[in-house]
């Protein structure tokens, strides 16, 4: 029986949270109400709608457990968060980044593109790490700067201990940046515990929101050391004072909003977090989690498959990574595409991500479907 938020065609079975996730009734009822409401009267309700702007940072200040509000800045992508962090920096010729070959493009080329500015960027090899914790350690020395990873690589799944690296980044006076875009809505995350400076991530995959809303968090000391590289009314302290000069900058996370808000937006991602926070980031981690084992173990066991997903590690993810023994992955995403089962070809294979509404009957018919 389908969860009621998630209403989807019986044709299909949806496991491609890790790319874009479909929305919950209750958004496209949000959605559709705010549209409504401003073909109607225009923006007459526009004290409320920044109202639910306010309701949206609190519940982005919830599922990061951030100290508060104020540390929360509403961004159009992941991409822009991260330009955000390179280009407000202040780099020195012969300092260093350090981050793993497993990182999806936005939180490669951006750093990448300091090669002109004379900064290296060092990648580890995650998957033939024994730790891939340590793996970064050791392409750390005096010169580097910052540490940016993927909370949960987007191919492999490969799920880092976020709260180690936070602490050896503490000790070793290192900036700390996480891509969180496949841990938030799908597990717990906390700032506070994994010693953060920065952290961004799309709403439009685990956290069902749509696409062109983002959350960009900084931590307060962090978020000094940023010189600005965009500007508008949005971000000055005094907002609504449009004759203000001079003017200064906004003093908390706000300042990197140079422009009016994403409202439509801003509805539809709090209806989403709504659903997220009303059934607990500890019950959707358990289900995200248990859904993943049921497939790893499913896949482990059928005589054509080939599970790419490592079951040896302590921490888990909800993406699940398999090839064919026979079929090209190709031919094998093409086949599953035409049998309506939704999911990506990453990395060396095909991924699977389901999520904590998804059943094991639905799991089981994606993988009955798949040819011996």
């Amino acid at each position: 029986m389908r969860h009621p938020e998630f209403p989807l065609s019986t044709e299909i079975i949806y496991l491609n949270h890790a790319a874009v996730a479909p929305w919950p009734a209750r958004t496209s009822k949000a959605v559709s109400l705010f549209a409504q409401q401003n073909s109607l009267y225009g923006s007459s309700f526009y004290l409320d709608w920044l109202k639910k702007e306010t309701e949206l940072r609190g519940q982005l200040k919830e599922l990061l457990n951030a100290v508060s509000v104020t540390d929360i800045a509403l961004v159009k992508n992941t991409s822009e968060a991260l330009s955000f962090v390179a280009y407000g920096l202040d780099w020195q010729a012969g300092d260093n980044i350090v981050s793993s070959n497993e990182e999806f493009p936005s939180n490669r080329i951006v750093w990448q593109s300091l090669d002109d500015q004379g900064v290296e960027f060092r990648e580890a090899d995650l998957i033939s790490a024994e730790s891939p914790e340590e793996a970064l350690f050791a392409l750390v020395d005096k010169k580097t700067r910052l540490l940016t990873i993927s909370s949960i690589q987007f191919a492999s799944g490969i799920r880092l201990d976020i709260d180690k690296i936070g602490h050896f980044c503490q000790d070793n006076d290192i900036l700390f940046c996480i891509d969180a875009i496949q841990s938030l809505g799908a597990v717990q995350f906390d700032v506070q515990k994994c010693q953060a400076d920065f952290v961004m991530a799309d709403g439009h995959k685990w956290m069902f929101g749509p696409e062109g809303l983002g959350v960009f968090y900084a931590r307060p000391a962090a978020r000094e050391q940023l010189k600005l590289t965009q500007y508008g009314w949005h971000m000055m302290r005094n907002t609504h004072h449009y004759e203000n000069e001079p003017w200064e900058i906004h003093p908390t996370a706000q300042r990197f909003e140079c422009g009016s808000p994403n409202m439509l937006g801003i509805h539809a991602f709090s209806a989403s977090l709504s659903l997220l926070l009303e059934t607990g980031m500890d019950s959707v981690e358990k289900q995200v989690l248990a859904n993943a084992s049921y497939l790893q173990e499913v896949i482990n066991d059928h005589p054509a498959l080939q599970l790419l997903t490592s079951r040896q590690t302590i921490l888990q993810s909800g993406i699940v990574l398999f090839k064919h023994k026979r079929m090209t992955n190709r031919r094998l995403y093409a086949h599953l595409q035409e049998n309506h089962i939704v999911c990506a070809m990453r990395g060396d294979g095909i991924r699977f991500s389901a999520h904590f509404y998804n059943s094991k009957d639905e799991l089981d018919k994606a993988i009955a479907l798949i040819p011996e």
